[in-house]
């Protein structure tokens, strides 16, 4: 079983959503704590997981603003890392979750966060959050 069926299964107001990702986007930015991070970017790579309802996200007409257009991932990512020091990888992981639970189609968010240059000896360090947004079961039964 993998971690999507896992989740659907913990949130059974996940099974009627179709879910949107974006994998493995990876860029340079300033994130850190440390001196050597606050005067040079560094190599970062995020994973988003959308859970948007099918009533909101099965296209009829065959037209984008029947679904969430990935670029609403991609540039709510970028607006959030691109003009500005982050210090803990936690707070850019809180603050996209926070951000694309603000789309009105979108139940539930996962953000993964990495920095993949950290340690020669392991693959990335990092932090996960998952979110659900708390009134979701109203607005599955009455989509605005």
């Amino acid at each position: 079983m993998n971690e999507i069926e896992v989740l659907r299964l913990m949130f059974p107001d996940l099974s009627d959503c179709r879910r949107l990702f974006l994998r493995n986007y990876t860029f340079n930015t300033l994130i850190g704590v440390y001196a050597p991070e606050k005067a040079e970017q560094q190599r970062i790579t995020l994973n988003v997981d959308l859970f948007v309802p099918l009533s909101l996200s099965t296209p009829v007409a065959d037209r984008l603003d029947e679904v969430v257009d990935y670029d609403f991932i991609r540039n709510t990512i970028e607006a959030s890392a691109a003009n500005t020091h982050i210090h803990l990888l936690e707070t850019l992981c809180d603050d996209l979750a926070r951000q694309m639970l603000e789309h009105p189609k979108v139940r539930a968010v996962r953000v993964a966060v990495e920095k993949p240059d950290i340690y020669p000896d392991c693959e990335a360090v990092g932090v996960e959050v998952f979110r659900i947004k708390e009134s979701s079961r109203f607005q599955s039964r009455n989509p605005i």
